[in-house]
């Protein structure tokens, strides 16, 4: 059934358009005196008007034109003008990274100018398998925005015996996902891509559930030496082009590049190295998009695509062409450029209004006015208080052992420590060797190499193992940090100085059913409720967003100099070099466990 925000097919509008656009019957409602943004030739023309019926644009015309044409009935909005745009298209995001429901993350996405997302949910096909990812799509087609899924394909990201997940998305599954949900667009990020290089059975069953349906196959690979077997795989586009070497590989290989833009201090913004494959060896950008991959609710709010799409102005592209990589490029990726991208008969009436910076003022969603001067509408208003209602088995994901031990036993001899080093503010992180002599506690030893714990809980029911890392560099001198959201598995999270203060920070995960929280000498300075699969809020963006705000500055005060996004990413095993997961440390580069401690070398 339709909803208010609903387009009809476009087959079932042709003569409805048709009328408007002869001038033979009254558009529903003209937007008019804009200069008219065209992606499609990269112009902006001057005063014109768009005729809009039926949520779709039926024709643009010179401004006036209505007023002159003796029909009567439309509604008018005069742009007064300003630059009206098509609507951004996200081609790769993960919504669940904003801590909020689909319905929840419509609103931040709107203020930004997004009318249109491809949404990867592997946060929750982690924790809840194919049920997760229907929710999830239930809750999208809720939800006053355009999304579209990029199935799950590496669920787990790694096999069994590396790390513990609740969910394990096999090709069948992936085809059944598929076959039921018309909004499954592609496969979303392959992550398993040395894998995909050596030929792994499972990951390329995975690829031809895709391929043989006609999906495109989205990827994830870290490495110039495993371009052109990603490429030979079906692997065609890509948000980890982190440099304009691998950029240009990717491009000349025939890959989709997403230019990846985000906080800059955070390791989400390899545009401004990545962009220069085009701005310095000149290679074309009509197979270049921007996207955002990952965003906490706050930064959703102050780095969002139109942020992007300004970030690509700023590195040398023309006004026209950066507007066209966040809309126009997006929709031809996935082949959807005749439903929305630019402003043109048939297409959608997604329609933003932008001032001389390239900054949103209105949004119009289907031809609704959802944004009115950088503030949500009534009619939005109303959409996001009927949001979906997760069931009450999303609520109950975070199951943990009774008691563990979350530091692990001090050595009684020297031995030779294998350490996560982070390396702020990449997403890789390095393995040291370190040292480590006998010590009457552990608090001299973690002082003396500015080491904390890192320990990792299975959470979701399964075996109830913990593992124990160290950590250097990581900047925490005294308290603990906890998160439900390590990535890919899911499974709690936690760096601290001392086991009471770690304890408390489990507790308090495990008390909200799921969230992330900042601890000190007994006190929970900040928290976040994640009580969705330990993965979502089930509040309204805005106050997810002050709340993450508080808790990353009870965060930073605590003196950890890698943002709690990237702390979510130390168990994510496909990414270099030394990671850790519930069943422990992980060489990703020989994908296989190392002891924590070995022998130190005799003298």
């Amino acid at each position: 059934m339709l909803t208010r925000f609903s387009v009809a097919p476009l087959h079932t509008m042709t003569r409805a358009l048709a009328a408007v656009a002869m001038g033979r019957t009254a558009p529903d409602l003209v937007i008019t005196g804009g200069r008219i943004l065209s992606t499609y030739t990269e112009r902006i023309h001057g005063e014109r008007e768009i005729w809009i019926t039926g949520g779709r644009i039926a024709a643009i015309k010179p401004a006036g034109t209505y007023r002159k044409s003796g029909l009567t009935g439309a509604r008018t909005y005069d742009a007064r003008g300003g630059i009206l745009a098509p609507g951004l298209v996200d081609p790769h995001v993960h919504i669940e990274s904003a801590m909020m429901t689909a319905c929840a993350f419509a609103e931040a996405a709107l203020l930004n100018g997004t009318t249109t997302v491809f949404c990867d949910s592997h946060e929750i096909g982690n924790v809840c398998d194919v049920a997760g990812i229907e929710w999830m799509l239930e809750d999208a087609r809720r939800a006053p925005l355009s999304i579209f899924l990029t199935v799950p394909s590496t669920v787990p990201a790694t096999n069994a015996t590396l790390e513990t997940a609740g969910g394990d998305l096999t090709a069948a599954k992936i085809g059944g996902i598929f076959d039921r949900w018309p909004e499954a667009a592609a496969l979303g990020e392959k992550m398993d891509y040395v894998s995909v290089a050596l030929g792994d059975a499972r990951s390329h069953a995975i690829l031809a559930a895709a391929l043989k349906r006609g999906r495109p196959v989205c990827g994830h690979i870290y490495g110039r030496e495993f371009v052109a077997a990603g490429a030979a795989s079906g692997i065609s586009d890509t948000h980890e082009a982190i440099d304009r070497d691998i950029a240009d590989d990717f491009l000349e290989n025939g890959v989709w590049v997403f230019l990846r833009g985000g906080n800059p201090t955070t390791p989400w913004h390899s545009l401004p190295a990545a962009i220069r494959a085009i701005t310095e060896l000149g290679a074309n950008p009509k197979r270049v998009c921007v996207c955002t991959d990952d965003r906490d609710a706050d930064d959703l709010f102050l780095f969002g695509m139109d942020w992007v799409v300004r970030q690509a102005v700023a590195a040398g592209l023309q006004t026209t062409t950066a507007w066209s990589l966040g809309s126009l490029h997006p929709a031809t990726r996935y082949a959807m450029d005749g439903e929305f991208g630019g402003l043109a008969p048939a297409r959608r009436a997604d329609v933003v209004l932008l001032n001389e910076a390239l900054e949103v003022q209105n949004t119009w969603f289907g031809g609704e006015l959802v944004v009115e001067r950088r503030k949500i509408t009534p009619v939005l208003e109303r959409a996001l208080s009927r949001r979906y209602r997760y069931p009450r088995a999303a609520y109950a994901t975070v199951k943990l052992p009774k008691r563990v031990p979350l530091t692990p036993p001090l050595p009684k001899t020297a031995v030779t420590a294998n350490v996560i080093r982070v390396v702020p503010p990449g997403i890789v992180t390095a393995h040291d060797q370190v040292k480590l002599e006998s010590a009457p506690d552990w608090d001299s030893l973690l002082a003396a190499h500015d080491l904390c714990f890192l320990t990792v809980v299975e959470r979701h029911g399964k075996n109830g193992n913990v593992a124990h890392g160290l950590l250097a560099d990581f900047g925490l001198r005294d308290g603990a940090v906890a998160s439900s959201v390590g990535h890919d598995a899911h499974n709690i999270v936690l760096a601290g100085t001392n086991e009471p203060d770690m304890r408390l920070a489990l507790a308090t995960v495990k008390r909200l059913r799921g969230g992330v929280c900042v601890v000190r000498r007994g006190q929970v300075l900040a928290s976040v409720a994640l009580p969705i699969a330990g993965l979502l809020s089930d509040k309204r963006a805005p106050i997810v967003g002050r709340e993450t705000t508080a808790l990353k500055r009870a965060w930073t005060r605590l003196g950890c100099r890698v943002p709690y996004m990237g702390f979510n990413l130390l168990p994510l095993s496909v990414i270099p070099a030394l990671r850790l997961t519930d069943r422990g440390l992980v060489d990703v580069n020989a994908m296989k466990l190392m002891p924590l401690f070995t022998p130190a070398p005799k003298a």
